[in-house]
């Protein structure tokens, strides 16, 4: 706070300095005597200097937090700048102002606009330095080759495609949340046909947080699944599992980001989310598909199996019910509108397995009991009613 209120007395300082130059420049130009203002000088310093003063006090508090605002930006962008390319460019920029140091010479006898024009000069050249020592830095660092940092730019460069070699060989499996959430997974795991580290992002772990945290009941169970088969990994395989904490600040959307993680680290991603299949492979990133790899395995209901299932909510077409699993399976029951809320023992009678998820359509075992006992049902009799 101390330090605030030291740096908002400067501004203030600055300010009611700068009232006093345009005081200054006023009275030497004569321009309030054109106005017909006949006011002694001293007074016009006096109320300049004030008016000022109190400005500057007042947007003081505004400029410090821009300030801080515009150092955070600058040094999250300086950051992701390459050594190389800031040394190249702060040479590049230094000498720029040098150019325009000799050049500003040749404006000091310009009256009034001669300070402004070497000012703008100056920005100018700096920037424009800044810029070509940027692009031509292998010229700028070879020329600095007598500064042993330099010298061993090439041995550098070799030990750094060494580093980026060895990361390549490090075999990652980057898991987005529906294939967490699905579960199968954890058992894909335990036959040991998933090799290397298992990666999770930070803001896929953020994302199933959120999730789990829901106030909707089905995503909440859906969220705590996932967490649940993730310790499950952990715990009980022998495979490794890291956490990444690289974050995109730039991208909004989980999807996008897994895309941008498997181009950096060149890895492929686990998932059995249709359309981020779709998309990371547009962007080159290879995809592991489990919807796929269940595709060239028996599948895990057959027809004529029995399962018990809660019909949740109504089917599309008239009297149907639909059911989930616990990995979030669709199962569509034929006439199961009237058991909405209840469980209910199901017959399978087909299973449909695409790319996109696994659906099970299945009947009502009492009604085929019924049937087959040539008992009518209560639909039946109210067609023939």
């Amino acid at each position: 706070m101390m330090i605030r209120n030291l740096i908002r007395g400067i501004i203030t300082l600055l300010v009611g300095a700068l009232g006093f130059y345009l005081s200054y420049l006023f009275l030497s130009l004569n321009f309030l005597q054109s106005l017909g203002w006949n006011v002694s000088p001293v007074l016009t310093y006096v109320v300049v200097v004030v008016l000022f003063s109190v400005i500057g006090f007042l947007v003081a508090p505004v400029s410090i937090r821009s300030f801080l605002s515009l150092m955070g930006w600058i040094d999250a962008r300086l950051t992701q700048v390459p050594t190389h390319d800031l040394i190249s460019g702060a040479v590049g920029g230094i000498i720029g102002l040098i150019i325009s140091t000799l050049f500003s010479n040749a404006f000091v006898n310009i009256q009034f606009f001669g300070p402004l024009l070497a000012v703008i000069l100056s920005i100018f050249l700096g920037y424009l330095g800044l810029t070509i020592g940027m692009k031509r830095k292998e010229d700028i660092l070879g020329f600095l080759s007598f500064i042993p940092k330099f010298r061993g730019d090439k041995s550098d460069k070799h030990k750094e495609s060494k580093v980026e070699h060895s990361l390549e060989l490090v075999d990652y499996k980057i898991l987005d949340t529906s294939v967490i959430i699905d579960g199968r997974i954890a058992d894909i795991v335990k036959t040991g046909f998933v090799e290397g580290i298992l990666l999770i992002p930070s803001f896929v772990l953020e994302e199933l947080r959120h999730i789990a945290d829901s106030s909707d009941l089905l995503k909440r169970n859906r969220g705590r699944r996932g967490l649940d088969i993730l310790n499950q990994i952990s715990k009980e395989t022998a495979i490794k599992v890291h956490i990444h904490e690289q974050d995109f600040d730039d991208i909004n959307e989980v999807d996008s980001k897994l895309v941008r993680l498997g181009q950096v680290l060149k890895s492929p991603l686990l998932t059995n989310d249709y359309n981020l299949n779709k998309v990371a492979e547009l962007q080159g990133v290879k995809v592991l598909n489990i919807n796929e790899l269940a595709n060239a395995l028996k599948p895990i209901v057959l027809p004529g199996e029995e399962m018990l299932v809660q019909v949740m909510k109504e089917g599309k077409e008239p009297g149907q019910g639909v059911a989930y699993l616990d990995d979030g399976t669709m199962i569509v029951v034929d006439t199961g509108r009237r058991f909405m809320g209840q469980n209910v023992t199901v017959l399978v009678t087909s299973v449909l397995q695409t790319a996109a998820g696994r659906m099970i359509f299945a009947k009502p075992k009492s009604l085929l009991e019924k049937k087959s006992m040539g008992l009518r049902t209560s639909d039946e009799v109210k067609a023939i009613g």
